[in-house]
């Protein structure tokens, strides 16, 4: 089963996003086999929901995460994982001195678009700002989503795990191009 898991601070906005966005993927598309996509913090209390900022902006486009709750990063949690995906290159680069076993999994998300940008931390401030955070997830823009076909990205997706999950998880954003 492919395991993908989600990083960032506290786990109550950016990563329960991405989770969400994913998990939605998954189904609306009707992808083959059994997933696993979680997600987690690298500091935060445990336990915590979901921001109400995060679970609105989630809510206007149909996906509820009211169920998530928060938890931090461990090693027994990493190792579940096939690829592990930050928000933050400074939550990539605390993971992998934290967690070296799996560096060769971490990468951020927005390295799955061929980019290195950092998804802001909406937390504390106005609606505005959860929508620019989830407009913001290069990897997994919603509307791309609904004009790919299912095939496509069944295929892309079984390729996340092994070895060279990270190269294989770059070609599902740039090989699905319609067809």
């Amino acid at each position: 089963m492919p395991a993908i898991l989600f990083v960032c601070t506290a786990n109550i906005c950016r990563s329960p996003i991405a989770m969400g966005l994913l998990s939605q993927m998954l189904e609306e598309k009707r992808i083959d086999g059994d997933w696993r996509v979680e997600s987690a913090g690298t500091w935060g209390l445990e336990g915590d929901p979901a921001a109400a900022g995060s679970q609105a902006v989630m809510n206007n486009i149909g996906i509820d995460i009211s169920e998530h709750r928060a938890r931090r990063v461990d090693y027994e949690l990493l190792q579940v994982y096939d690829l592990i995906l930050t928000m933050e290159n400074g939550h990539k680069e605390a993971l992998c001195m934290e967690f070296p076993d799996f560096s060769d999994r971490i990468y951020m998300l927005s390295e799955m678009a061929d980019q290195k940008q950092d998804i802001g931390d909406p937390y504390g401030g106005a609606y505005s700002g959860y929508e620019t955070s989830c407009g913001r997830y290069p990897a997994l823009p919603h509307g791309w989503i609904r004009n790919h076909p299912p095939a496509c990205i069944s295929i892309q997706l079984k390729v996340f795990t092994g070895q060279h999950c990270y190269n294989r998880c770059r070609k599902f954003f740039s090989n699905c191009g319609g067809n």
